[in-house]
C-alpha cells in the first residue's frame, strides 16, 4: 500500500487487512472500471444507519421528524466533504485525467462520495464495529455540538446563538453582488465571523436566503474546525 494510503489509514485510526479495498475506495469512476461506486453505495447505507442509531440513543426526547432532519444535516454532502478534507482524503484520490485537471481532488461531490466509499471499505474489511468506531470518531465534534433545542431554528439564529454562547460576538453580513432582473435576482452575501480566517459566502434568490446560506456554511466550519 502506498505511503499516502497508509497515512490515510493512520488518520482514520484504522489499519486495513485488505489494502485493495482502500485503493478501490479512493478510485473515482473516471479512472477506470474498478472504482468506488459500489463501496460508496455500501458506505452511504452504513453511515446513515450508524448516525441514526447514535442520534436515537443521544436524544430520546426527539420525534421521528426531528431525528430525520438532524441526520440529514449530519450526512449531507457539504458535511462529508469537510470531514474528508480533515483527513486529507483528496490527496489520496485516484482520478482520470479530466477530473484531475479540473480540480476533482477538492470537489465536494467527489470527496463526499469517496468518504462514503471508505466507510464501505472499512465495513467490508473489519465489520460493523470497525465502521462504527471510525464514523463516530470522525463525527464526535459534530455530535458534541448538536443542540437539540435548535433543530427548528434557522441557520442565522443558530450561528448567532453559537457565537454569543462561546465568543460573545455576532456575525456581520455584507451584500457583495446582486445580479439578474428585478423579478429574478440573485444575491451573493459574505458572512464575517470571528474565529474564521476567511469570510464565507452564500447565494440565494433574496438577501435573506443568501444570508441564511452563508450562516449555515459559517456554522459548519466553526463546528468541524
Amino acid at each position: 500500500m502506498s505511503a499516502a494510503l497508509t497515512d490515510l489509514g493512520r488518520r482514520l485510526n484504522y489499519a486495513f487487512h485488505d489494502p485493495a479495498l482502500l485503493r478501490r475506495a479512493v478510485t473515482h469512476r473516471s479512472k477506470g472500471a474498478d472504482n468506488n461506486e459500489r463501496l460508496e453505495f455500501l458506505g452511504d447505507s452504513v453511515l446513515n444507519f450508524i448516525v441514526a442509531a447514535e442520534l436515537y440513543e443521544r436524544f430520546p426526547r426527539l420525534t421521528e421528524g426531528e431525528l430525520t432532519r438532524l441526520r440529514a444535516r449530519l450526512v449531507k454532502q457539504e458535511t462529508l466533504a469537510r470531514l474528508a478534507r480533515a483527513v486529507h482524503l483528496g490527496e489520496c484520490l485516484e482520478l482520470g485525467g479530466g477530473e484531475f485537471k479540473s480540480g476533482g481532488h477538492d470537489r465536494d461531490s467527489i470527496l463526499a462520495d469517496a468518504l462514503e466509499a471508505v466507510f464501505g471499505a472499512i465495513l467490508k474489511d473489519g465489520g460493523n464495529d470497525a465502521a462504527r468506531h471510525v464514523i463516530l470518531t470522525l463525527y464526535q465534534p459534530l455530535l458534541a455540538a448538536v443542540d437539540a433545542g435548535a433543530i427548528d431554528k434557522d441557520p442565522k439564529t443558530q450561528l448567532q446563538e453559537f457565537l454569543q454562547k462561546r465568543l460573545a460576538v455576532t456575525p456581520v453580513y455584507h451584500v457583495l453582488e446582486v445580479t439578474g432582473e428585478a423579478h429574478h435576482q440573485s444575491f451573493l452575501v459574505e458572512c464575517q465571523v470571528p474565529g474564521l480566517d476567511v469570510p464565507v459566502q452564500g447565494r440565494g434568490a433574496s438577501r435573506r436566503a443568501a444570508e441564511q446560506a452563508a450562516a449555515a456554511k459559517a456554522l459548519e466550519r466553526l463546528v468541524t474546525g
